[in-house]
């Protein structure tokens, strides 16, 4: 019987994701969390076999959550479970300790194979990304164009996506508790390393490149 901890700030979505986990594990053990001080809170106090982890996440919001929570309970499995985009982050979690990377946008029957694969010790990405990356990322057969997304830190991606989105400096400052001269100083060196000059550029290069 599994113990599950979902760990996200909006409520429709941790009891959404409580409901069709239970239509397939009703014997689950089954807690919620709006902030990561709050997941943090039960991951003291009782062991967990699974962690399904928001990546907006007050109080966390970065990929240094990844460290935090194996400190706690070194052999729990972290399935992220996020709407931000797929192809920027999958590997980058997976890479810094995370056992899975679901996308928010897939069907509901992924979340069931997801949950199943990662408690099999065994890592997790959709089909889409797992086909993109056998048939080389691009699938076709003129030669690869170097992305330079991949240029970017795992710091660096995140600025990019809240550029992206709207945010201000002030509001990138407050979501990744990080200083405003700091955010002012990612920003720079993301325009620098995308060459692009504003964020409509910004924004388009990250559409094409993501799309390929």
């Amino acid at each position: 019987m599994p113990n599950i901890l979902i760990a996200d700030d909006h409520s429709i979505v941790r009891f959404g994701t409580m409901l069709m986990i239970k239509q397939f594990m009703p014997n689950a053990q089954i807690l919620g969390a709006d902030s990561l001080n709050s997941a943090l809170k039960y991951l003291n106090s009782q062991e967990f076999n699974l962690l399904i982890l928001d990546v907006n996440l007050p109080g966390g919001n970065n990929i240094q959550m990844i460290d935090v929570v194996k400190l706690r309970q070194p052999h729990i499995k972290i399935l992220i479970f996020s709407a931000y985009d797929e192809q920027l982050f999958a590997l980058r979690y997976i890479q810094a300790g995370a056992d899975g990377y679901l996308p928010k946008q897939l069907h509901e029957n992924e979340l069931k194979t997801a949950i199943q694969t990662v408690l099999n010790d065994e890592k997790y990405i959709s089909p889409s990304l797992k086909e993109r990356l056998l048939n080389g990322v691009t699938g076709r057969s003129e030669p690869m164009i170097a992305n330079p997304l991949n240029k970017l830190s795992n710091r660096e991606t995140e600025v990019m996506q809240l550029l992206i989105k709207g945010l201000s400096l002030a509001d990138i400052s407050t979501t990744l508790n990080i200083e405003v001269s700091t955010v002012s100083t990612y920003k720079s060196r993301i325009y620098e390393k995308l060459q692009v000059v504003n964020i409509i550029d910004l924004a388009e290069k990250a559409r094409i490149y993501n799309a390929e």
